[in-house]
């Protein structure tokens, strides 16, 4: 049975606290549905009804054009240990770039990684819980270091002009590229 809530509350928040990976889900209209798993320490909880996550630069941009032509986000966590839960965080989002207003407010929430492309700020609708009794106990070994080892060895010129290019998504909606490398800290 599915339970709802209006905003986050202190058993969420511990419980997306623990887990090593969440799933982004974005939709627009006569665009495909994106579906992403999202791993490393990059996902906060900024207030009971705003979270946020830290993007690094990958194969696409769909999240960002979806959020710009519809604003649509779900955010799924699952506990691969006890107890049993899935969590969906339902609402709007808008991407925030490093040269936009507000970067430097949301910024500091993070460790800013090699490749840090945007960050999502998300605010929350609402948040349903159900049983998960379906998904398996499952173990982190580690995190795949690749993604960040492959942006910190870039040159910063060619990745920015790697990025620059990428103005529209697989279904031809507009992205905004980042404006910057940052190397992380």
């Amino acid at each position: 049975m599915a339970d709802f809530t209006d905003e986050l509350t202190d058993d969420h928040i511990a419980m997306i606290g623990k887990q090593p990976v969440f799933f982004v889900a974005t939709a627009a209209a006569d665009a495909r549905i994106n579906l992403s798993p999202k791993g490393y320490d990059v996902f906060r909880v900024l207030g009971p009804k705003r979270v946020g996550y830290l993007d690094l630069g990958g194969s696409g941009n769909e999240t960002h054009a979806h959020l710009a032509a519809d604003g649509r986000i779900t955010i799924m966590f699952c506990n691969f240990q006890q107890p049993a839960l899935i969590l969906r965080i339902y609402r709007r989002g808008r991407p925030v770039l490093p040269a936009d207003d507000g970067w430097e407010d949301i910024a500091e929430h993070f460790t800013l990684l090699p490749g840090t492309r945007q960050i999502f700020d998300i605010d929350v609708e609402s948040v349903q819980t159900s049983c998960g009794y379906g998904v398996p106990f499952m173990e982190l070994q580690a995190e795949r270091p690749t993604l960040v080892k492959y942006h910190a060895k870039a040159d910063p010129s060619e990745w920015e002009a790697k990025m620059a290019s990428r103005t529209e998504s697989i279904d031809g909606l507009a992205t905004k590229p980042t404006d910057r490398y940052i190397a992380g800290e």
